[in-house]
């Protein structure tokens, strides 16, 4: 007992103490500085892991566009080529507008400028020498010969402006399409948003859920990926979707990305409120439609109802009139 308590009493000695929480406080500070080196930066690790998976989309995207057999690009053809390098105006082929027309219609690249400036070049004097022949040895209406003339000039102006009318209706044809399947898709890019997903692969996501729907409309999204990918601004890659488009809804959206980009705005809220917003758009233009109706069906009830209705009434009593006569 008494060498016990010599050595309780020896641990309670004031310099026993000093040394033993010198001890505890050295180990301590030994402790702290290798547990720095020791344990994984796990914010080091998951930037490296993104930097990693963004490349891989990208060159994903690159490879995709290279495969593309779509309408993404066209060359032009040799003769076309040929034709409008010869007789057409350069400026033709810089003309911005005509550029911008034949995006929102689909066609991109040096092809279709081409075939729409030959077409233009091409069918004014071929309508024009066509009907002049008609008019001269098929049958002239009883037309004076400077009549024909004018009314060959007239399909010469007609030609003119038929490949404007035919990427016209292109685009009508796009932009509807595009419309009608824009709402899903943002409730689409809203869910995959919410999951956690970046917003390159959440267009890659609905770029190939929504070609069920809309065709243009999953290639207009893809295109956008790639350009998120490679472009130095995201917010180019925007821009360029809504000009492709040219309709208000997706310009609508655009201006929301990059303002949620620059300012760190929710995307979640901004993406929900759009497509709320495209839904009304869509439910007020069927509105539209439907309040068109009666109008449009005035003209074929007279024509076919009416003679109908008024046979099936009336008939009974005028063959008992006739019967009774």
């Amino acid at each position: 007992m008494n060498s016990v308590y010599e050595i309780v009493s020896g641990m309670m000695n004031v310099e026993s103490m000093v040394m033993l929480l010198t001890a505890i406080a050295a180990f301590a500070t030994i402790l702290t500085l290798a547990a720095s080196f020791l344990t994984n930066d796990k914010l080091s690790n998951r930037m490296k892991y993104v930097s990693t998976e963004r490349e891989a989309m990208r060159a994903r995207a690159r490879e995709q566009l290279a495969q593309e057999k779509t309408r993404l690009r066209h060359t032009p053809k040799g003769f076309m080529k040929e034709v409008v390098d010869r007789f057409a105006s350069g400026r033709m082929l810089e003309n911005a507008e005509i550029r911008e027309k034949l995006r929102q219609a689909g066609f991109r690249g040096p092809g279709p400028m081409y075939t729409f400036v030959f077409f233009r070049f091409v069918m004014p004097p071929i309508l024009f020498l066509l009907t002049l022949l008609y008019l001269s040895f098929a049958n002239d209406f009883g037309l004076a010969p400077i009549a024909r003339f004018a009314v060959s000039c007239a399909a010469a102006f007609i030609g003119f402006y038929m490949p404007n009318v035919f990427v016209q209706n292109v685009i009508a044809r796009r932009q509807d399409s595009i419309r009608k399947a824009f709402p899903d898709a943002l409730d689409l890019l809203l869910i995959c948003v919410e999951s956690g997903m970046s917003i390159e692969a959440a267009f890659q996501k609905v770029a190939a859920e929504i070609g069920s729907q809309s065709v243009e409309l999953a290639e207009e999204l893809a295109l956008t990926t790639a350009e998120l990918s490679y472009l130095q601004e995201r917010r180019a890659a925007y821009e360029n979707l809504a000009r492709r488009t040219g309709l208000p809804g997706v310009k609508a959206v655009s201006t929301s990305l990059i303002q949620a980009e620059r300012y760190g705005t929710p995307l979640g809220q901004a993406l929900r409120v759009m497509a709320q917003e495209n839904r009304d758009i869509r439910m007020s233009e069927a509105e539209k439609k439907a309040a068109g109706l009666p109008p449009k069906l005035t003209v074929p009830m007279i024509v076919f109802f009416l003679p109908v209705l008024f046979a099936v009434i009336l008939g009974p009593a005028i063959i008992k009139t006739m019967a009774t006569l």
